[in-house]
């Protein structure tokens, strides 16, 4: 990762972590203006209308910097497109132009809604993280810039892929923002900047916890009569490594992420365990617990621990230990993140030597304003990159608890295990990409140490 200067602002950092690509590949080139059009609006195709997908549209449409206008609309569920766009149009009415000719239907929907967009508009890509390459590519084939949900692979192929196009976007100088909503909030950065300034020593060890029930559409039950197992896998996403990378890389991303930001650079191998519990009839590819150890360079490690189950403790927080005090990076959640700083390892309030404010700019809000002002200002602004490298992180230490391996970064990246090759090539009610086994009634669950060089 890039080292950002002594001082550095939060804007200007963003702008080089994670940008490396965008900068280099305009090195001496002359940056053309970008226009949405002659009336200076900024029209945005929404692509996956699930709620992720509604909550950015809504966020891009609250976004400074405006005008922006929602024109077009794509799912493979009509009955999601409809709720998300009753649920946009009740918060943004004068904001939303999505007459019934827009709004698509089908896996190739997503080309007639880009297609009704300019070069310069928005592209949001918001459905499950395996289509995200192909819908980027096209993002990319037709000048758009673009929006993606985290995370944007689930694999090694789809992320050498992904990083591949991350450096295409920038040669034609599109702005492209990725879903990692933790890195555009203030405090965070504040304390970022404290930590890299040695407020807290050398960081030795960072915690994260994401301890909850049920999440995501999971526990996955065996499919109902009426619907393909095709199109019921991708409705229950969470609960397949093809669509999403399970719960554990859709949901434990953030605390790995916002831990990573703080240390400046990704870890190098993870270890793990993890077991499926009280499943009943679930058929889903998921453990209920996970618990990981990822390895820094110098020694320094962060271990997460990940649980899904009804009636146990809950957590949802990160922590970072050093050799002259600690911090807490979030706690109770994404937002607010009320972060602060102690002398010593004792985090009790006597010992706080300093405390972002109460009130906090919503990240989710801001990942957007930082896009638009990006676009408006004709600034470098490409998060593939680090949001690729987030994604195969997440998914080295998934990879490390299925297999019961010690995973390495670059043998994640290497990885040829791609879940779904043909992830391009699928229609409504085709053959799925993960099938059922007839014998048993359930999909291929991972089985640490018997199955050690793919995930299933």
């Amino acid at each position: 990762m890039t080292e950002p200067k002594s001082g550095a602002s939060r804007r200007e950092f963003l702008k080089t972590t994670g940008q490396v690509a965008a900068a280099s590949a305009l090195t001496g080139v002359a940056i053309p203006s970008v226009h949405a059009g002659e009336d200076n609006t900024i029209r945005v195709a929404l692509i996956g209308c699930g709620g992720r997908g509604t909550g950015a549209a809504a966020n891009a449409l609250s976004a400074k910097g405006g005008p922006l206008k929602l024109v077009a609309m794509a799912d493979v569920f009509k009955d999601r497109l409809e709720g998300s766009f009753d649920a946009i149009k009740n918060e943004h009415s004068d904001k939303i132009d999505v007459p019934e000719d827009r709004k698509f239907i089908g896996f190739d929907g997503y080309k007639q809604a880009m297609d009704c967009l300019k070069p310069g508009d928005i592209a949001i890509m918001a459905t499950p993280p395996a289509f995200r390459w192909v819908q980027f590519s096209y993002a990319i084939e037709r000048g758009l810039n673009a929006f993606m949900e985290k995370p944007v692979t689930v694999d090694g192929p789809t992320t050498r892929r992904m990083l591949a196009l991350g450096e295409k976007a920038a040669e034609k100088n599109l702005k492209v923002g990725v879903g990692l909503m933790c890195r555009h909030c203030e405090v965070r950065g504040e304390l970022f900047k404290r930590i890299q300034d040695g407020e807290i020593g050398d960081i030795v060890l960072m915690r994260a916890y994401r301890q909850t029930g049920p999440v995501g559409f999971t526990p996955v039950e065996p499919k109902p009569d009426g619907i393909s197992e095709l199109m019921y896998q991708i409705k229950r996403f969470h609960g397949f490594l093809w669509a999403s990378g399970g719960c554990y890389s859709d949901f434990l991303i953030h605390n790995i992420d916002e831990c990573c930001w703080m240390k400046n650079e990704w870890p190098t191998k993870a270890s793990a365990s993890g077991a499926r519990t009280y499943r009943d009839n679930s058929i889903d590819q998921n453990f209920d617990t996970y618990s990981v150890e990822y390895s820094f360079d110098d020694g320094a490690k962060l271990m997460l621990e990940g649980r899904n189950i009804t009636g146990c403790k809950q957590e949802f927080a990160s922590f970072v230990h050093g050799t002259k005090g600690s911090a807490v990076i979030s706690q109770s959640g994404h937002t607010p993140a009320r972060s602060r700083i102690f002398k010593g390892q004792d985090m009790s309030r006597k010992n706080i030597v300093w405390q972002g404010p109460k009130d906090e700019l919503n990240p989710y809000q801001l990942e957007w304003d930082d896009l638009v002002a990006a676009i408006r200002e004709d600034k470098p602004y490409n998060e593939v990159k680090r949001g690729a490298e987030a994604s195969l992180v997440t998914s080295m230490g998934r990879m490390a608890a299925h297999t019961g391996q010690t995973v390495t970064f670059d043998e994640m990246l290497n990885c040829e295990h791609e879940f779904a090759p043909d992830v391009d090539k699928l229609v409504i009610d085709g053959p799925a990409p993960l099938l059922v086994d007839a014998a048993t009634g359930h999909y291929p669950w991972p089985q640490p140490g018997i199955v050690v060089d793919r995930e299933y």
